[in-house]
C-alpha cells in the first residue's frame, strides 16, 4: 500500500498569492474550503452537477468539486469572497440578488453569482433566453429561478446602460 502523494500548488486566490501543499487527489473545493476557509464555495453534489461550488478560474466559471486542486497551479481563482469591495461592500450583482429576492436558503447563491459574474464580465447583451441557458448549470431547490434571472438581467442592462 502506498502513502499519499502531495504537491505544492502556487496560485492567486481573490487577488492574493497563495502556496499550499495539497493531496494530489483533493478537489479545488476542498482546498478552498478547508485550507483557506472560503466557505462560499459550497459542497453540494460533488460530481459537477449542481453548480454550488462554482468559482472563476482565470475568468472562466468552473465547478470546483471536479477540478483537482493541483490543476490550480499558476491560476487566478476568484470566489464570492473576492467580489467584496475594499470596505466590505457587496457587488452590484449581489445587491441585485437582494433587491430581486433572488435568494431563499442561499446555498446555491454563491455559485449563481460566480457564473453570473463571468457572464456579465463578457460585456455582451444577452437575451433572457440566452441568460437562462448560460445559468442552466445550477440547481436550486427553493426558487423558480425567475428572480435570479431578473437579477442578472437587471445588472447586465445597468452595466451596459441599456433600458
Amino acid at each position: 500500500m502506498t502513502g499519499q502523494s502531495y504537491k505544492l500548488v502556487t496560485c492567486t486566490i481573490n487577488g492574493k498569492k497563495c502556496e499550499k501543499m495539497v493531496d494530489v487527489r483533493s478537489s479545488l473545493t476542498d482546498m478552498l474550503r478547508n485550507d483557506y476557509r472560503l466557505t462560499s464555495v459550497k459542497k453540494g453534489c460533488e460530481v459537477g452537477e449542481c453548480g454550488a461550488c462554482n468559482v472563476l478560474i482565470d475568468g472562466e466559471a468552473f465547478n470546483s468539486c471536479i477540478y483537482l486542486a493541483v490543476w490550480a497551479e499558476g491560476k487566478d481563482i476568484l470566489t464570492l469572497e473576492g467580489l467584496m469591495g475594499p470596505n466590505g461592500e457587496i457587488s452590484d450583482l449581489q445587491q441585485a440578488f437582494i433587491d430581486e429576492t433572488a435568494v431563499q436558503c442561499g446555498f446555491c447563491t454563491p455559485g449563481f453569482v460566480m457564473s453570473a459574474t463571468e457572464i456579465l464580465n463578457s460585456g455582451k447583451l444577452y437575451t433572457k433566453a440566452e441568460l437562462r441557458k448560460l445559468l442552466s448549470g445550477h440547481l436550486c431547490r427553493c426558487t423558480g429561478y425567475e428572480n435570479i434571472l431578473v437579477a442578472v438581467e437587471k445588472t447586465m442592462k445597468k452595466r451596459l446602460g441599456v433600458d
